[in-house]
């Protein structure tokens, strides 16, 4: 069963004749340990599908199924559960709470789903140490690097064992070192099982994707398998 399908999903905004449809009739599945990507200009309806996929808005028709849960039939409460057990959002604002130190971000989703304070900052740390971040763990946002904050943003959107991850435009406002370190993270989780939602207008990044999906005008409009593996583009760019 595919982790995320969406089928015949539209959502439009406002109402005729000033309405404007940033999705347009939109199916797709993405499977566990598959690393999608979604390509298109600005406007195209990359965000809103994101939106869609992730539960934070209600498409205007069609059907959004996550593990099996069909969105639009479940209520508010099961809604609120499922997605904070089985979805990770991260996004180029990064967001993180900037009074809380890197593993008290992190261990937050845990303590959010019920998990007492001890055992979810082990966790925390333990998630921290396994990317290399052991050094930052003790420290509030404002004293990590940009690159650091994303990949803390990223722990804490997978903590928990998350089988769906969303990320929108995660290595947009990071040097070329931090974004292919995120990158890096992402693959590594399809590699775990999760599937991963990428939305990105960088061909470096979409050449990590398993696949990589064109929208235009909220249609999607192309399917791809990425031309080049990520290394290979990689080593042309260190020549």
């Amino acid at each position: 069963m595919p982790v995320l399908m969406l089928d015949r999903v539209g959502c439009r905004y406002g109402t005729p004749p000033r309405h404007v449809l940033a999705l347009d009739d939109v199916s797709l599945q993405v499977e566990s340990g598959e690393l999608l990507a979604i390509m298109g200009p600005s406007g195209s309806g990359k965000s809103t599908l994101l939106h869609v996929a992730g539960g934070l808005e209600r498409p205007t028709a069609g059907r959004v199924r996550l593990s099996g849960h069909d969105l639009g039939s479940v209520g508010q409460a099961e809604l609120s559960l499922v997605l904070r057990r089985r979805v990770g959002f991260v996004f180029q604002s990064i967001n993180l709470l900037a009074s809380l130190t890197a593993a008290e971000n992190v261990s937050l989703p845990l303590e959010l789903d019920g998990m007492r304070s001890r055992p979810a900052m082990t966790s925390a740390r333990k998630l921290l140490s396994s990317l290399g971040l052991d050094e930052v763990a003790d420290r509030l946002p404002g004293q990590m690097s940009g690159g650091q904050q994303q990949r803390v943003a990223i722990a804490r959107a997978v903590i928990g064992e998350r089988s769906l991850l969303l990320a929108d435009e995660p290595t947009g406002a990071l040097d070329s070192l931090s974004g292919e370190t995120v990158m890096r993270l992402l693959r590594d989780q399809c590699n775990s099982g999760s599937a991963v939602v990428l939305v990105t207008h960088d061909s470096r990044h979409a050449a990590w994707a398993d696949r990589v999906v064109y929208l235009r005008d909220g249609r999607l409009v192309d399917e791809l398998a990425p031309p080049e593996d990520p290394e290979s583009i990689l080593r042309k760019e260190r020549a």
